[in-house]
C-alpha cells in the first residue's frame, strides 16, 4: 500500500508540474491610460505578452470593476491589432481604482488574469505625443473662423450688392457650418502642431520678437471690422490674445519649415518660375507633413 500510495503521489506531482509548464503565463499591460468621461465609451488597449513575446491570433475580452466602489460590471470584447495589440472601448461611470479580469483563449483553452488599474479624467479630447488638445483649443479655432467669416461677410457687403451679395453670403454661411465641425477644427490643430514639433525637432526657434511681430499683424488683420471686434469682446480679449500668443508662435514655427522648403525647391529648381516653386514647396510641405504626422503618437479620445 505504501508504496502504490507513492507511486500516486508521484504521478500526480508529475501531472501538476506538467500541467504548470504547459498553461500560459501571460503578462497583460496598458499600452495607453485609461479614462473616464461621462456617457462615452473611450478607447482601452492593452499588450499580450509571454516571456517578454507579444502573442498574436488570441480571443480577449475583460471584465471591468470598480475596487471600491459597487458600480456593477462593464464587459468588452477586445479586437486583435498589430503586435499583440487588443483594443475596444469602454464606458467607465467614474474616475478611479478598477479592477480588471481578462479572459484569454488561445486554441480552445482559456486563461484568466487579473490586473489593477488607475482610471483618470481627461484633461482634453486627444493628446499629441503626450501634450494634450483641450476643449479651450477647439473653442478658439471655432472663433478664428468665425472672425474670418466675418471679416469676409463685411468685404462682401463692401463689394457686392443684390443677387450676387446674397449668393456670396449664403456661400459664406455654407462655410461656417464646415468650420464649426468638430473633427475639421481637430484636424487644424494637428496639421499646425506636427510642423512647429517638426520646426523643434530641426532646431528653429521662435524668438519673443517673432511672436510680437506675428501677433501686431493679427491685430492690424482685425482692426476695422467691427463684427470681429464684437466676437473677441464675448470671448474675452485677455483670453483671447493669451491664445492668440501661443498660436502665434506656432505659426512662426511652420513657417521656417515652409521656408526651409522653399530654399530647398529653389536650389533643385534654379530655372523655374515663382509659381511654379510655389506650387512645389506646397506639394513637398503636404508630403511633409503626412509624414511628420505618421511618426507622432495621437491619441483621439
Amino acid at each position: 500500500m505504501r508504496k502504490r500510495g507513492l507511486l500516486f503521489f508521484t504521478f500526480l506531482l508529475i501531472a501538476t508540474l506538467a500541467g504548470c509548464i504547459t498553461s500560459p503565463d501571460y503578462t497583460v499591460k496598458l499600452t495607453k491610460e485609461l479614462y473616464s468621461q461621462k456617457d462615452s465609451k473611450l478607447p482601452f488597449e492593452v499588450k499580450v505578452m509571454e516571456n517578454k513575446k507579444a502573442i498574436k491570433n488570441l480571443k480577449v475580452s475583460v471584465e471591468f470593476m470598480m475596487s471600491n466602489m459597487d458600480h456593477g460590471t462593464y464587459d468588452v470584447e477586445l479586437a486583435e491589432g498589430q503586435e499583440g495589440t487588443y483594443s475596444g472601448k469602454v464606458a467607465l461611470p467614474m474616475a478611479g481604482k478598477y479592477e480588471a479580469a481578462f479572459t484569454i483563449e488561445q486554441d480552445g483553452k482559456k486563461t484568466e488574469k487579473v490586473i489593477n488599474l488607475n482610471v483618470s479624467k481627461p484633461k482634453g479630447i486627444a493628446k499629441m505625443n503626450g501634450e494634450w488638445i483641450t476643449e479651450e483649443d477647439i473653442t478658439f479655432y471655432k472663433l478664428m473662423n468665425q472672425l474670418q467669416l466675418a471679416m469676409n461677410r463685411e468685404a462682401a457687403k463692401a463689394k457686392y450688392s443684390g443677387k450676387q451679395l446674397e449668393e456670396e453670403l449664403a456661400y459664406l454661411e455654407s462655410q461656417e457650418k464646415v468650420s464649426d465641425d468638430k473633427n475639421q477644427l481637430l484636424t487644424q490643430i494637428i496639421r499646425l502642431r506636427s510642423m512647429a514639433m517638426l520646426a523643434n525637432e530641426k532646431g528653429h526657434k521662435a524668438t519673443d520678437a517673432e511672436i510680437d511681430t506675428a501677433v501686431n499683424k493679427v491685430r492690424e488683420q482685425y482692426d476695422g471690422y467691427n463684427g470681429v471686434k464684437e466676437l473677441i469682446s464675448g470671448f474675452g480679449e485677455d483670453r483671447f490674445w493669451d491664445a492668440q500668443k501661443k498660436q502665434s508662435k506656432l505659426i512662426v514655427l511652420t513657417q521656417k519649415v515652409q521656408k526651409d522648403l522653399l530654399e530647398k525647391v529653389k536650389k533643385e529648381n534654379p530655372h523655374a518660375g515663382q509659381q511654379e516653386l510655389y506650387y512645389q514647396a506646397q506639394t513637398e510641405y503636404e508630403e511633409l507633413l503626412v509624414s511628420q504626422v505618421s511618426t507622432l503618437e495621437i491619441e483621439i479620445l
